[in-house]
């Protein structure tokens, strides 16, 4: 629980964040943010259906947690108001996940014989409906529990939701085959037959428990980005202190303190150098891979990681005030679950439910009226008729079937879907954005273009010694170098003398001749002469956003080298399909606009920034999204965190890091941008089939209701047996199921 005051028009108010556990869909998060809302006290309550938590402002005079508690007790859930730790907490619900799993496991294997024996052998075996009895039974009272308080709780308050239907046709279902099963003469004896109805029961609450158990291990995972976030940051710090160094905890860190950093560590906190010079990767808040050079009075922040150099800094912003604190709460924020289209489902349950009832009782009551001599039998019969057929089970299949059938279709074509709801809001999507760096390119610099002043017999020779000034010098662009060249082979001798220029290059001799290696600002410092050829050709290598490096003598330039982020070969393929697709493409990166600019032309971009920091990207994201645009975010580092958890759909590439892909509903396993536009396309096919499947469910129950409540026995003298209702049933989902699986044979 954290816990923190706010004053609000002159009322003091108790801002808390507690755990809600027992929540199995969105409109238990409803029902329990509109119960706490109501309550006097509270200023406000939202409820986090993805992060399983409730925020709540509460004024401590008038409320307090036990009572909060209380109130959301009273419709079937709980919050945890004691301090938890994180562990404790992550303790608790794996241990919830596994009950469900076990529960699921042997309802699925009890559910078995009782559906073998219902469609096959009804009548074959004399003890056949005791055998069903004596397996369905932990099935409904153990297994199906949840769903009957869940239900019972709902219904004090007057709401109902899927635990309702699924409580109730059960029920109903159980409670009249356990009669039939007991007492059958009671209907034998007015010539009919006593069925039973134990594989309907067991079946339906099989299959929801598998789907509920789906859900909560998706919920589940998604909060394992959140603790990579918080493990970038180190647990202690190093700090001098009237002139004694010595380690803190990161907690203990104070503003003003001076920090040493060594390399290889992870920057503890943001704050600027107050001494030495380093390279660090800031690649989790630009995106960009190569390191930045930071001179004292340039800023660090949290969670960047040291490379090579020492420095000590000056803290400025420690815990929840750094740029990673900040990253970690944006991104808790926009996990917050979102409308998918089981909510919908769950909004008509609350209607269909009453309606459903209302016809049974006025179904019973009908007969008793106007039925004949056995009047009373088939009011019985055809009020349960209206209830069995009336179950859920097509309606629970609808959504689950086919976005389980989309999921397997998206694996088979390289694309891991981890959630329903990225998968269901994908077909809206009408702007896409690209992080530049490892999705729209390899994110790996690299030597492209070698262009020597004139072919001599020398050259061979001249790359040795460009390679071993290279391969001295501690510069991202050098090391790029130095790798294309250890690629080949190349063996480095020792200089004679080294020297690093900053900001210009690097210089060294060879058995007394002076070499130099650089930017063209180094070589026209030294005077040396530059060909014009060479210089012509290291300008368009600057248009085509590569960096170029010359290599020269003391006297004249020998050769420019061009350094640069190759663009994947499927990209242009990929934005194309995007483009067919009928959806707006962006790109976004933190590199320079010139170097944004050629690669958007190359690859048929329209719109682009640059020069983008993490947080820069996600405002970009909400401006879209505030111009009424349905945002996917495509991105593979640290730094598209934040926007991908901001974006309405968020896809992170397979070769990206670890937390873009916790991050992300869907990621593609392949890196090629192709994917992205096959995913609009799959879940554009799976809300289709979605819509089918309720269509179908709703069809059942609009046409068969009525014939099972009796309207065609005036006429025909046909009444619907609940037998026959209950084939009608399964005949429901096995439309349900069918349709779904045509998913198989989309072409992406």
């Amino acid at each position: 629980m954290m816990k923190e005051m706010a004053t609000v028009k002159d009322r003091k108010l108790t801002k808390a964040t507690f755990p809600v556990e027992g929540m199995t869909c969105a409109s238990c998060a409803n029902s329990i943010q509109s119960m706490l809302n109501a309550r006097e006290g509270v200023a406000e309550a939202n409820v986090n259906f993805a992060g399983k938590t409730l925020q709540v402002a509460y004024d401590e005079s008038e409320v307090n947690p036990a009572q909060l508690r209380e109130t959301v007790k009273e419709i079937g859930f709980d919050i945890l108001i004691e301090d938890t730790t994180q562990e404790e907490l992550e303790e608790r619900q794996a241990n919830a996940l596994a009950a469900l799993k076990r529960k699921t496991i042997i309802a699925g294997v009890l559910a078995f014989p009782v559906f073998v024996l219902g469609m096959f052998f009804h009548d074959t075996f004399a003890w056949g409906n005791w055998a069903m009895l004596i397996l369905t039974t932990p099935i409904l009272l153990w297994a199906g529990q949840r769903f009957f308080t869940g239900a019972w709780a709902q219904a004090k308050h007057g709401r109902a939701n899927m635990d309702t239907l699924v409580a109730l046709s059960t029920g109903i279902a159980f409670i009249f085959s356990v009669f039939n099963t007991v007492y059958p003469e009671f209907f034998l004896d007015r010539g009919l037959m006593p069925h039973v109805y134990f594989e309907a029961v067991a079946v339906i609450i099989a299959f929801i428990l598998l789907g509920k158990y789906l859900e909560e291990g998706a919920k589940d995972r998604s909060s394992s980005a959140i603790k990579k976030l918080m493990g970038l940051q180190p647990k202690t710090v190093r700090v001098l202190r009237s002139g004694t160094e010595m380690e803190l905890k990161i907690e203990e860190v104070q503003l003003g303190d001076r920090v040493v950093l060594l390399p290889g560590e992870r920057v503890p906190v943001d704050g600027e150098v107050a001494s030495g010079t380093t390279y660090v990767d800031e690649s989790m808040l630009s995106g960009e891979p190569l390191p930045v050079q930071k001179n004292p009075g340039d800023l660090l922040y949290a969670g960047t990681i040291n490379q090579k150099g020492s420095v000590q800094l000056i803290a400025q912003k420690t815990g929840g005030e750094t740029m990673l604190a900040h990253i970690i709460r944006l991104v808790q924020e926009a996990q917050g679950s979102k409308a998918p289209v089981q909510k919908l489902v769950d909004k008509i349950a609350g209607i269909f439910v009453p309606i459903v009832l209302v016809i049974a009782l006025l179904t019973f009551a009908a007969w008793l009226v106007f039925g004949g001599e056995a009047y009373l039998t088939e009011a019985l019969l055809s009020t349960i008729s209206v209830l069995v057929i009336a179950c859920p089970c097509a309606l629970g299949l609808a959504t689950p079937t086919a976005i389980m059938v989309g999921v397997g279709r998206g694996a088979e074509n390289g694309i891991l879907i981890k959630d329903a709801e990225s998968l269901e809001h994908a077909h809206k999507v009408n702007a896409v954005i690209l992080d530049k760096t490892g999705t729209i390119t390899l994110g790996k610099p690299s030597v492209t273009d070698v262009v020597w002043a004139q072919d001599t017999p020398e050259q061979a020779q001249l790359e040795t010694l460009f390679f071993s000034m290279e391969a001295q010098s501690e510069h991202p662009i050098a090391q790029a170098i130095y790798t294309f060249y250890k690629e080949q082979g190349q063996q480095a001798v020792q200089p004679d003398t080294f020297n690093s220029l900053t900001g210009l290059g690097i210089e060294a001799t060879f058995d007394g001749t002076r070499y130099l290696a650089g930017n063209e600002k180094l070589l026209r410092q030294q005077d040396v002469q530059l060909p014009e050829h060479l210089l012509q050709a290291a300008r368009q290598l600057q248009e085509d956003a590569k960096t170029a490096i010359f290599f020269a003598n003391s006297e004249q330039a020998l050769a420019v080298f061009a350094v640069s982020d190759p663009i994947k070969p499927a990209a242009a393929e990929g934005i194309k399909a995007l483009h067919e697709a009928g959806l707006e493409v962006y790109m976004l990166t933190g590199d320079n606009r010139q170097t944004a600019e050629a690669v958007a032309r190359q690859v048929g971009i329209d719109h682009f920034q640059a020069e983008l920091l993490a947080t820069d990207k996600s405002d970009f994201v909400k401006k879209l999204q505030g111009e009424g645009k349905v945002v996917a975010m495509v991105g593979d580092g640290i730094n598209d965190a934040q926007a991908l958890a901001t974006a309405d759909v968020s896809i992170a590439m397979g070769q990206g890091t670890d937390i873009a892909m916790e991050v992300a509903g869907i990621t593609l396993m392949r890196s090629d941008l192709t994917q992205v536009a096959k995913a609009v396309k799959l879940s554009r096919a799976t809300v289709q089939t979605i819509h089918q499947n309720l269509f179908w469910a709703f069809f059942y129950n609009v046409i068969c209701i009525p014939v099972a409540a009796g309207v065609l026995f005036p006429f025909t003298g046909f009444l619907l047996s609940p037998m026959i209702a209950g084939a009608a049933m399964a005949l429901s989902s096995v439309s349900v199921v069918t349709n779904s699986l045509r998913l198989r044979a989309k072409k992406l």
